[in-house]
């Protein structure tokens, strides 16, 4: 059973949502090697599908089965569980207990399903909507990225309408240009920096 989690002052739950195709994955990966920070840690997610082509287990994300992925929401290991594009997604609540306790900002790479999850539960937390810079744009990342089928990529593209329409809900909004995501890695930072500057005694309970 889940306990009542009561984080350090100042550390905050970051959620970095975009539709697929947007380059999520990247600019994660850009933020952690641009600005080091001790005091972020990065939640590894809980997919039940099958690691693409450069994943790493346990490090992209923690690939399960249904029945394991079934077995954590059941006891309540999971802070929001949704179902995306076919296959289950959740964060694993106690990387995001231990982040906070330790005044570390537990950042969530989550679907615009969970963000809304996580939001109802810890309303502090900081929402950050990555965009891309036209519809047509990424729907041809999605496909140059080649590690889905055809009918995946559409439904995928179905989603990211549904998803896009979400955007207005987030506190901020960072559009990926095309290979600009350095800068959208440092606007992401700048944005966390900013938030600890307003209320660096922001304490988060859930």
């Amino acid at each position: 059973m889940s306990t009542r989690v009561e984080g350090m002052p100042g550390a905050m739950i970051v959620i970095i949502s975009g539709p697929s195709g947007v380059g999520k994955d990247t600019i994660i990966r850009t933020l952690r090697e641009r600005h080091p920070d001790d005091r972020r840690h990065f939640v590894v997610t809980y997919k039940t599908r099958s690691p693409r082509r450069g994943e790493t287990a346990g490090v992209d994300y923690q690939f399960v089965n249904v029945d394991e992925f079934l077995r954590l929401l059941v006891e309540g290991e999971l802070l929001e569980a949704s179902e995306v594009h076919g296959h289950w997604s959740g964060t694993p609540r106690d990387q995001v207990a231990t982040a906070l306790a330790e005044g570390r900002d537990a950042i969530l790479k989550i679907d615009v399903q969970g963000a809304d999850k996580v939001k109802a539960v810890v309303p502090d937390a900081l929402r950050i909507f990555v965009a891309p810079p036209s519809a047509e744009d990424r729907r041809r990342r999605l496909a140059d990225r080649a590690t889905e089928t055809a009918q995946e990529q559409a439904q995928r593209n179905r989603d990211a309408e549904r998803e896009m329409a979400h955007m207005a809900e987030y506190d901020h909004v960072v559009v990926n240009e095309t290979d600009r995501v350095e800068q959208t890695a440092d606007q992401i930072d700048r944005i966390i920096r900013s938030e600890h500057a307003l209320h660096p005694d922001r304490r988060i309970v859930f």
